[in-house]
C-alpha cells in the first residue's frame, strides 16, 4: 500500500498516518516509531493489506507536543544533551514513573509488574522475571572465581559481563530483544549472589526462600559443577521463577535472618521505588552507552562502574554505619557532632532535588513501622535528624531508610547499595531502550582544550635518575 493509501485506511472519520508520516510529524526515524508503540507511546494498527501500519494523527500529535519534537532530528555530528525521557517526572517533592504517582504504585504492585510497565507499557500481574540457565551458570562460576572479600558489587559487575557472554543475542538492540535480555539479567544478579549465611570460599548450601512469604522450595536451584559454592537440586531454569519474586530471591542474600511479610513488603517497596531517579549519575553513564549502541549488558555495566561512587548507591553504607553507631552510643547527638567536627556530612540527609523529605524515604518509613525490629533503627534514624535540625534543616533521604532496613534485618552495610543497584537495573535498561531510539552519538560534548598551545617542542626522555 502507498503512503497515501495508509493515510486514508483505519477507522471511519479518524484521521490515519502511515509510519513515514508518523515519524516525519515526531522529527524521528520510521524505526523510532515502532518503539514507541512497544513502550507503550503509540497505538497502531495493521494497515489494510497487511502492509505496513498505521497510528493515529492525533495521538501522534500529542506525543510530538509531550515530547517536544519540532524539528527534524539533525543529520549528524553535534552535542545535544537534552534528555527526552518520558520515564520519571520528579516536581515539588513527589516523583512519577509515566504520570503516575511512585508511591501509590509501589503499595499496589511489586518490583516486577512496574519494571515490566515501564519497559512495554503493559501491566501484567503476577509476572515473574526467570533467569536463563547458562547465564545463571556462567555468571556464578565468574563469582565463584572471585577473591573472598569481594564485595556485591564486585559479584554483580562480574555477573553481568557473564551473562552478557552467555548471550550470543546481545546484540540485537531491537526493544523486544533487550527487553527479553533484562527479564533474564535482573534475576541471574540476584541468583549468582551468595547466600548470606555461607562462609566465603566455601561450599555454601542452596539458599531458602524466607519464611513466611507463603512460597516453599529453593530460592535457588540448578546445579553446575564450575558454580562451586552454589548447591540446590535438579537442572533447569530456576532462580525467581514462577514463584517467587525479585525481593524474595534477594532476601537470603543480605542476611541469614528469616524474613516476615511485612520486612519483604519494605524490600520489594524499596526496589520499585529506586527503579529510576530522573538522570542520576549513573543513568547519565547508561545513556552516553546506550548512545553509542553498546548492547543492554554493557549499558548495565557502565551503570554499575558509576553507581559504586561513595556519593551515590555507597552512600546508604555510610549512613547504615552511623545508625549502628547511634544505637551503640544511645543518642544521636555524639555521632552528628563527631561528623560535624571532621567536617563530614551528616549521611542519610539531603536531597538535591527535594527541598523537603525524600518521598522514598517517607514511603519506607511508614512500612518499617510495621516491621518490629526495625522499632530501635527507627528511632536512631529519627533521632538523626532532629539532632541535625539543629545545624541545619535537612530532611532524611532514600539512603537513611535503606539503612533502617538493612540494620533492623541484620544485613551488612552495603546491603543497600545492592538493593539500589539491583533495582536501578530495571531504570537503566528503561533509559537505554529510550536511548537506542535516539540519534546515534549524539551525546558527544567538545572538550575544551587547555592544555599547552602549540607546537611545543619534542619531550625529552626520561633517563635513568630522572623523575
Amino acid at each position: 500500500m502507498t503512503d497515501q493509501g495508509a493515510h486514508d485506511a483505519g477507522t471511519a472519520g479518524a484521521e490515519r498516518l502511515s509510519t513515514r508520516e508518523a515519524a516525519a510529524l515526531l522529527g524521528v526515524k520510521p524505526e523510532t516509531v515502532y518503539a514507541y508503540v512497544s513502550r507503550g507511546q503509540l497505538s497502531s494498527v495493521r494497515a489494510p493489506g497487511g502492509r505496513g501500519s498505521t497510528f493515529d494523527a492525533d495521538e501522534v500529535r500529542a506525543l510530538a507536543r509531550r515530547s517536544g519534537r519540532r524539528e527534524a532530528v539533525p543529520p549528524t555530528g553535534g552535542a545535544d544533551l537534552v534528555f527526552r525521557t518520558g520515564i520519571t517526572l520528579i516536581d515539588h517533592d513527589r516523583y512519577y514513573y509515566r504520570g503516575v504517582d511512585v508511591g501509590e504504585l509501589a503499595h499496589s504492585h511489586c518490583y516486577e509488574e512496574v519494571a515490566e510497565w515501564l519497559w512495554t507499557g503493559e501491566l501484567r500481574p503476577g509476572v515473574r522475571f526467570t533467569a536463563p540457565e547458562q547465564a545463571l551458570a556462567a555468571a556464578r562460576r565468574a563469582v565463584a572465581a572471585l577473591p573472598a572479600h569481594s564485595g556485591t558489587t564486585d559479584r554483580l559487575r562480574v555477573s553481568v559481563i557473564a551473562a552478557s557472554a552467555a548471550d550470543p543475542l546481545r546484540f540485537d538492540l531491537s526493544p523486544v530483544s533487550v527487553i527479553g535480555a533484562a527479564r533474564g539479567l535482573v534475576p541471574t544478579l540476584v541468583g549468582a549472589l551468595r547466600p548470606a549465611a555461607g562462609p566465603p570460599g566455601g561450599t555454601v548450601p542452596g539458599g531458602t526462600v524466607p519464611q513466611g512469604t507463603g512460597i516453599a522450595g529453593p530460592a535457588h536451584g540448578g546445579t553446575d559443577e564450575g558454580a562451586a559454592g552454589y548447591g540446590g537440586t535438579g537442572p533447569g531454569i530456576v532462580a525467581c521463577g514462577a514463584g517467587p519474586g525479585i525481593a524474595a530471591c534477594l532476601w537470603p542474600a543480605l542476611t541469614a535472618r528469616a524474613a516476615d511479610a511485612a520486612s519483604l513488603a519494605v524490600l520489594d517497596t524499596a526496589l520499585t521505588l529506586l527503579i529510576d531517579h530522573d538522570l542520576a549519575a549513573s543513568t547519565l553513564a547508561v545513556r552516553v552507552a546506550a548512545s553509542a549502541h553498546a548492547h543492554p549488558y554493557a549499558v548495565v555495566s557502565a551503570g554499575l562502574g558509576v553507581l559504586e561512587g561513595p556519593l551515590h548507591g555507597a552512600a546508604s553504607g555510610l549512613a547504615h554505619r552511623m545508625l549502628r553507631e547511634v544505637l551503640e552510643r544511645g543518642g544521636a547527638a555524639p555521632v552528628v557532632a563527631d561528623h560535624l567536627r571532621a567536617g563530614r556530612r551528616v549521611p542519610g540527609l539531603g536531597h538535591r532535588l527535594y527541598g523537603g523529605e525524600d518521598p522514598r524515604a517517607r514511603v519506607l518509613f511508614g512500612l518499617l513501622e510495621e516491621v518490629p525490629e526495625a522499632a530501635a533503627p527507627l528511632a536512631a534514624a529519627r533521632d538523626v535528624v532532629s539532632t541535625a535540625a539543629r545545624h541545619t534543616p535537612l530532611h532524611a533521604n532514600v539512603d537513611l531508610a535503606l539503612a533502617v532496613l538493612s540494620v533492623s534485618a541484620g544485613m551488612p552495610a552495603e546491603a543497600g547499595e545492592t538493593v539500589f543497584a539491583v533495582a536501578r537495573t530495571a531504570g537503566w535498561i528503561a533509559h537505554a531502550l529510550e536511548e537506542y531510539a535516539e540519534r546515534p552519538l549524539r551525546l558527544r560534548p567538545r572538550g575544551q582544550y587547555t592544555g599547552p598551545r602549540p607546537p611545543q617542542a619534542l619531550p625529552r626522555p626520561a633517563g635513568p635518575g630522572r623523575a
